[in-house]
């Protein structure tokens, strides 16, 4: 779905959520939005966006904080189920984009063993960068379907 060359919806990729103009959202969960990631390098990666910008977790009320794990969960395990991941990361930081979402990342046994005990984000920026890992829909669209009809199953389950 990147095939737009405007992509000013970067610059709030929340409001773009919300007004249907940010192309990688996949379902509206409890909580905020589901999207693909940028980059695919690990394919399966997936971002949660919540429905406005806090500053951390910890701004959310108990019941938000609750709404948004668990849909960060459901997101984890779709992708574990759908990309024979070996496990899932979580990552909440807020450093670079200064607002709380949250990265899930698929890990598979093909990495390099050097990156396996790793972070993701110790990756070389080549993979970040490189257009060969960017989503597209031509490469990613038939995961990406899949990711979004597992999550509308786990969604309909959980809630």
């Amino acid at each position: 779905m990147q095939s737009s060359t405007n992509e000013d919806w970067k610059n709030d990729r929340i409001a773009s959520a919300h007004t249907g103009e940010n192309p990688m959202v996949m379902a509206k969960m409890r909580s905020g939005f589901v999207a693909i990631g940028d980059t695919q390098f690990l394919p399966g990666y997936c971002v949660l966006l919540p429905f406005e910008e806090y500053s951390s977790l910890e701004e959310l009320g108990f019941k938000q904080r609750s709404e948004f794990l668990l849909d960060m969960s459901l997101i984890g395990e779709a992708i574990l189920k759908v990309c024979n991941a070996r496990r899932v990361n979580y990552s909440i930081y807020g450093n670079t984009d200064a607002y709380l979402h949250a990265h899930v990342f698929p890990r598979y046994s093909w990495e390099p063993k050097e990156r396996l005990p790793n972070p993701v984000w110790q990756y070389p920026i080549e993979k970040w960068l490189n257009s060969e890992y960017q989503y597209s829909d031509y490469d990613h669209r038939e995961m990406r379907g899949e990711l979004t009809n597992k999550i509308h199953l786990l969604m309909e389950h959980a809630y």
